[in-house]
Parts: structure tokens; C-alpha cells; sequence
């Protein structure tokens, strides 16, 4: 069960879907931060560009919505490539990644995202594939089963992933780059929002944009989702132009407070003050608590929490700091909404 409410909760509006696609750059030009990321990409794409090779494999890894899919648009675009998209859940059966892999132009670029959930059959015929270029193939079952060998075009894998320990070291080892992305400074997320604002077309003052850059928890998904919800809130009960006053306003009626949480990282940390009693809780008890999936939890709130030092990782569990605790009285006293 998904939590309905958070400003961080998957785009469900096919209209917010598009627009994010809008929004993302096309270029490493256009792309705002990850600066040592960018310089590597653009050393390894103008090497393959320069031998008219396949760029090599690549790993991108990270919390949600630091730009992992993006980057794997702009290295397709930079290479003039075709760009797959699948994702490690999606590939169930080692038929379903063969019938992907047969189906590559040369040069062509595959995605795989959440490739840390891949099933073990499937990824292990990623291994000769990414090697050699070669595709291993059963066919038949028992005494009478062969295995033939086919020859695949030449082609990048990047992977995305928000787990990196859960990926195995087999295939972990076989790509040649492996990039970790960090979380934005305020004065990033303030160029991307002003950015975002000039493709929608909005009058977005400079103290209104580092508002929003201020609570967007170093993630340009979540900058993003902010300046649409504001946009939106200026439409309908201001003049339309994005101020400060404007923006705090929005930001307090959907509930974002002024250190970027919002209602499910609120209800985290009372989860953990008032019905624990400050008492380590594990993950999938505080999960259940607040009705959300423990990977929604460890992967898209845990981290910015613990950058806060709003909470601590015991061995027995979850522990709320006294950060925390301050936080949820300011919240009480309604000084942060």
C-alpha cells in the first residue's frame, strides 16, 4: 500500500508523466549538476564516438529521481544510438531478455531499470552478452536439450540502480563505468527549477525558486514536482506570477514543510517518537505503521532523513535523534508549515 497524500508519491496524472519528460535535458549541456559524472561521460562518449565503437557498459546508481534515466537519454542522444527501455522487474523469464537482446541495432542503447532486481536466470545470460556480444540459448529440456550460441550487434547496457549492494558481484564487475549520483546542493536545484520554470512558461521570482529549491530535498524529481503544485496553486488562487509569499503558501497547503518533509516523513519520525515511545523499531515494523512498503521507506524517505540526522540505523532498528524530536515540536507549534 502507497501512501496517497506525499508530494513524493509516483506521478499518477498522465499530464505530470509528460511533463516530466519535458522538463528533462537532452543534453549534457543541458544537464545541471553531477559535474565529475558529466566530464567522465563526456571523456567515455567521444572515446567510442572517435573508434565508432559501442560506448562501454554503464552503471548509474543512486536514491530516486537524481537523474539515472535522464542521463541514459543523454548518453543515447550523444551517441545517436536507439535507446530500449525495460526495467529488472519487467524481465521475468530469460525469454523475455532474449527476445530484447535479438532485437538490438548495432550501437544500440538498452536500459534496464532497478537492474539490481533482476531474476538470477535472466542476469546470467547478461554475462556473455555484455563479454562477448553472445547470447546462450536452450533448446529443448532433458537428454535431449542443446545449447546454441548467437551472435549479438554490438551494443551498451546501462543499468540503473537504487540498491547497489544488492547487485552481484558477477555482474556488477562487468561494467566499465560505475557512477554513483549525489544529492543536489540548493544552488543546483535553484538553476533547475528556474530552468523548469522558463520551459512552462512561469514567473518565478528568484526567492520564490530557492524556496522551492530549499525543500526539495536535493532531488530534481522532487524540484520538479514542487514547482508544478505551486504552479498550479498560483493559477488558482494568486495572479498567476510565482512569489515568495506565494510559494510558502502552496508549499503549506500540500504540506511540505520548510525542511522539505512532507506528511509521510512527519508521520515517520511521530511513528517513532509518540508510538514507540523513542524505542529502536525495525524497518517492517515502522513500514506497516505508517502503510507503506519497506522499500518505499528505505529507499526514498530513510535517506533524506538521515542526512536531516533526523534518524539513526541501530543494529535493534530505527531510532528517532533529538533533532527529531525538536522538529516535531516546531511542526506542532506550527512554526515550519
Amino acid at each position: 500500500m502507497r501512501s496517497e497524500g506525499s508530494i513524493l508519491a509516483a506521478d499518477r496524472d498522465p499530464e505530470d508523466r509528460e511533463l516530466d519528460r519535458s522538463l528533462r535535458p537532452r543534453t549534457l549541456s543541458e544537464f545541471i549538476g553531477q559535474e565529475r559524472t558529466k566530464e567522465h561521460l563526456s571523456i567515455i562518449i567521444g572515446a567510442a564516438q572517435g573508434r565508432q565503437e559501442a560506448a562501454d557498459h554503464l552503471l548509474f546508481a543512486g536514491s530516486p529521481g537524481l537523474g539515472k534515466t535522464t542521463l541514459a537519454h543523454i548518453v543515447a542522444a550523444e551517441m545517436g544510438a536507439g535507446l530500449r527501455i525495460t526495467s529488472g522487474p519487467a524481465l521475468e523469464r530469460m525469454g523475455d531478455l532474449a527476445a530484447i537482446l535479438t532485437n538490438l541495432e548495432e550501437g544500440d542503447i538498452l536500459f534496464i531499470d532497478e537492474i539490481h532486481r533482476l531474476p538470477r536466470p535472466v542476469e546470467e545470460i547478461l554475462y556473455p552478452a555484455m563479454e562477448d556480444g553472445q547470447l546462450d540459448i536452450v533448446i529443448g529440456k532433458g537428454p535431449a536439450a542443446r545449447s546454441i550460441r548467437l551472435d549479438l550487434p554490438r551494443f551498451t547496457l546501462i543499468g540503473a540502480t537504487t540498491r547497489t549492494g544488492l547487485l552481484t558481484s558477477p555482474l556488477r564487475d562487468r561494467f566499465g563505468f560505475v557512477s554513483r549520483l549525489d544529492f543536489y546542493e540548493e544552488p543546483e536545484l535553484e538553476a533547475i527549477v528556474m530552468r523548469s520554470s522558463n520551459i512552462l512558461g512561469l514567473d518565478v521570482a528568484s526567492d520564490a525558486g530557492a524556496e522551492i529549491a530549499r525543500r526539495s530535498r536535493g532531488t530534481p524529481r522532487v524540484a520538479n514536482r514542487l514547482l508544478r503544485r505551486v504552479r498550479d496553486y498560483s493559477q488558482m488562487r494568486a495572479d498567476g506570477r510565482v512569489s515568495l509569499d506565494v510559494t510558502k503558501d502552496a508549499l503549506a497547503l500540500f504540506e511540505v514543510d520548510s525542511e522539505g518533509l512532507d506528511k509521510v516523513d512527519i508521520a515517520i519520525l511521530h511513528t517513532l517518537v509518540e508510538k514507540f515511545g523513542g524505542r529502536p523499531v525495525g524497518l517492517g515494523t515502522l513500514a506497516v505503521a505508517i502503510g507503506e512498503e519497506t522499500d518505499t521507506v528505505e529507499d526514498v524517505y530513510e535517506p533524506f532523513l538521515l542526512r536531516k540526522g533526523f534518524i539513526q540505523r541501530t543494529p535493534r532498528g530505527r531510532v528517532a535523534t533529538p533533532a527529531a524530536h525538536e522538529h516535531l515540536g516546531s511542526v506542532a507549534a506550527g512554526r515550519l508549515l
